[in-house]
């Protein structure tokens, strides 16, 4: 069963003083842009990845956008020809939150995408660059933001699966 983080050790800021310093005036974020190098591979990974199609409009041979959602999230990604002069491949450590980190990476895998096996950090919350510190298998106690998979587009732009069943306070 998964600890929540409380239980695990870890500190969160719950008192009122902290919740009075909150934006009046939500801010949600809506759209990362990612740097690729070809819009239709990218486009097929991501469609194979599980990912939505939301948009895919083709203004003019200088300016293609592509827009896609992953599965239960309200945050897109968009990708396309004329959107960013970011390096492809230079994102990484993005985080796709599921409920069961076991399932969701079986799931990936089975879709064909090349996908880590599940993995834990030594000293338990979140991970380290360079995938210094890594143990297999999921977090022993289920903890939380204690388990992961990663893998990486066909630029190198790279993701992890992350497990949360219960979110922190005020998410």
């Amino acid at each position: 069963m998964a600890k929540t983080l409380s239980d695990a050790g870890y500190s969160l800021n719950t008192s009122q003083k902290a919740a009075e310093k909150q934006p009046v005036v939500e801010l949600k974020l809506e759209v990362l842009v990612l740097p690729v190098s070809d819009v239709d591979r990218a486009k097929d990974f991501y469609q194979k990845a599980g990912f939505r199609l939301d948009a895919d409009f083709n203004i003019s041979e200088e300016l293609r956008i592509i827009q896609l959602t992953p599965p239960g999230s309200e945050m897109s990604i968009i990708f396309g020809t004329g959107v960013t002069e970011s390096e492809p491949g230079s994102v990484q450590n993005l985080h796709l939150i599921v409920k069961d980190i076991i399932e969701a990476q079986a799931d990936l895998h089975n879709r064909g995408i090349d996908i880590s096996e599940v993995w834990h950090d030594a000293d338990g919350l979140f991970h380290r660059p360079g995938g210094r510190n890594r143990v297999s298998g999921p977090s022993p106690d289920r903890a939380d933001y204690g388990s992961f998979a990663s893998f990486s587009d066909p630029d190198g732009n790279g993701w992890f699966l992350q497990e949360v069943l219960t979110r922190a306070p005020g998410r």
